[in-house]
């Protein structure tokens, strides 16, 4: 007899656990729930006026192999030099029998990584590397104090109470003072101080000056085969449209084998009944309720919407006011179309047009609001209708829904931004600027203050009840990445096939050690 899943979301964990069951199981129909028209969640790719716009920034790696396989499959990499690769005589590693991407838009490219901030107008690596240039930047006192304030974190280690000492752990205070406390408190709208170290073991893991170092020795040596930290690695693979193009092709992949995917359903009903879900209700795009009976439900709705569709008579009142009071933090992007940069190409990466070779540019200045450039050019020359004449870019910003930047028009956002980037001395003017356009994203960042400190008994709770899974980034409220959030549905998945109820694996993803430090080979992980 065929059991169905309900699958609340279809971003890229949704999709990775409708896949799963579709093509682990032999009797679990999945259906999912979308509340948008698009599927990739804060994954998808947004076109405009023949430009492509990625929302955040998704470098597709992993150290799981069985997302990287999963990715593969629905987008082979590439056996033939890129657009902008074979202009540049540029040397990428080309998978043997791979598409062309020259010739078919189903293919993964081959980028290199470049990252950098912008402190005081000059550019630093990121992560902060050993070079001489690094050095240069900062000035002799500078690197000084910053040598001797490292020194002195390793002989003093402070209580990891906040994530400001957690920094100052890893790279000393004067280190943190300049690269790390101004770019998160414009991420979080709140101090270093007030934000739960947790965020810095999701997304920080082991960088410190100590993973710096030996990061520079083992390049000085050329060691083959080296494990590095995932905000180390120096090449990813993109998907040649923007990342929404691998959500999009699994998609038809999960409608092909038989899945379905409403689109315009916003789950607002969640039914309880004897420790269960029974059912959920959702209003579709017309404004008419639905309702989805299953056996099996999978979330990955943010947690505070999950909690409100449950509603208040059905949770303990320490549970619901702790999950309904869990704070986000929305996302504004400006994407600007440019004729030209003001900031110059001083490194000796080749791009088209010679224009800086950042993926994203980290804005450490705090007389700007922006937190970060993104170069679209440099994800790949495909997001661009005219990469060799005109720049795409895209300006992100840090706000919260309902404050003055989300409520402000477009217009005088986009002018503001504009402003900012002339600031900075990225742009000559705002006659550079040929396009523009503004977007809006709701929930994109999980925050780590707040009620958060009391999120364990959310989580027990949602835990104790048998058939909900909840999974990525908003449905664990945790700041998963895309590999992350698609192996909690692999997890999942695999909870529900085998019948396993104990669910304390689906919530360890991304908080193993051994995850964190070293790639385990699958001969490894069977030992």
């Amino acid at each position: 007899m065929e059991k169905t899943a309900i699958i609340i979301g279809a971003g890229p964990a949704g999709l990775t656990a409708a896949y799963e069951l579709l093509t682990k199981s032999k009797d679990i129909k999945p259906i999912i729930l979308e509340a948008e028209q698009f599927v990739g969640g804060i994954s998808r790719t947004a076109t405009y006026n023949g430009n492509r716009m990625d929302i955040g920034g998704h470098r597709f790696f992993s150290k799981d192999d069985r997302v990287t396989a999963l990715w593969t499959k629905m987008l082979p990499v590439q056996g033939e030099a890129a657009k902008d690769d074979k202009i540049l005589g540029r040397e990428k590693p080309l998978q043997k029998g791979g598409p062309d991407p020259e010739q078919t838009d189903e293919v993964m490219l081959v980028r290199d990584r470049v990252s950098r901030i912008i402190y005081k107008r000059k550019f630093f690596d990121y992560p902060i590397s050993l070079k001489a240039r690094t050095f240069m930047n900062m000035g002799f006192f500078s690197t000084m104090k910053a040598g001797f304030g490292y020194i002195g974190s390793c002989l003093h280690k402070r209580e990891e109470s906040n994530l400001e000492n957690f920094y100052i752990n890893r790279f000393g205070k004067p280190l943190y003072a300049m690269f790390f406390e101004d770019y998160t408190e414009k991420l979080w709208g709140v101090h270093p101080r007030d934000i739960s170290a947790d965020w810095g073991a999701q997304r920080v893991k082991g960088l410190s000056v100590s993973k710096a170092i030996k990061n520079a020795f083992s390049k000085m040596f050329k060691k083959k085969n080296r494990e590095v930290e995932t905000s180390l690695i120096e090449q990813f693979i993109y998907p040649k449209k923007g990342p929404g193009q691998l959500y999009e092709k699994m998609a038809e992949e999960i409608c092909r084998l038989g899945g379905e995917i409403l689109y315009g359903r916003t789950v607002n009903k969640i039914t309880l009944k004897d420790g269960k879900v029974a059912s959920v209700s959702a209003m579709n795009a017309d404004g008419e309720s639905e309702t989805y009976a299953a056996d099996y439900f999978i979330s990955s709705m943010p947690i505070k919407d999950l909690a409100e569709a449950i509603g208040q008579a059905e949770m303990p009142d320490d549970v619901y006011e702790t999950a309904t009071a869990l704070p986000y933090r929305d996302f504004m992007t400006v994407g600007l179309l440019l004729d030209g940069l003001k900031v110059k190409n001083k490194t000796k990466m080749k791009t088209l047009g010679n224009i800086v070779p950042d993926c994203w540019i980290y804005v450490q200045d705090r007389d700007v609001r922006l937190g970060r450039i993104q170069i679209f050019n440099n994800w790949s020359p495909y997001m661009v209708d005219d990469p060799q004449r005109k720049i795409w870019v895209g300006l992100e910003y840090f706000c919260n829904e309902g404050d003055g930047m989300w409520t402000s028009s477009d217009q005088a956002f986009i002018d503001k931004a504009i402003d900012e980037l002339v600031k900075i001395g990225v742009i000559q003017s705002k006659d550079n600027v040929l396009d523009s356009t503004v977007l809006r994203v709701k929930k994109a960042y999980p925050a780590y203050f707040g009620s958060y400190a009391q999120f364990d008994k959310v989580k027990n709770y949602l835990n104790g009840i048998e058939n909900l899974y909840c999974v990525g980034r908003n449905g664990q409220h945790r700041y998963n990445n895309m590999d992350h959030s698609m192996v909690t549905s692999m997890v999942a998945c695999e909870n529900i096939i085998s019948g396993e109820k104990d669910k304390t694996a689906l919530w360890e993803v991304n908080t193993e050690k051994e995850y964190h430090e070293t790639k385990l080979q699958e001969s490894e992980k069977k030992a």
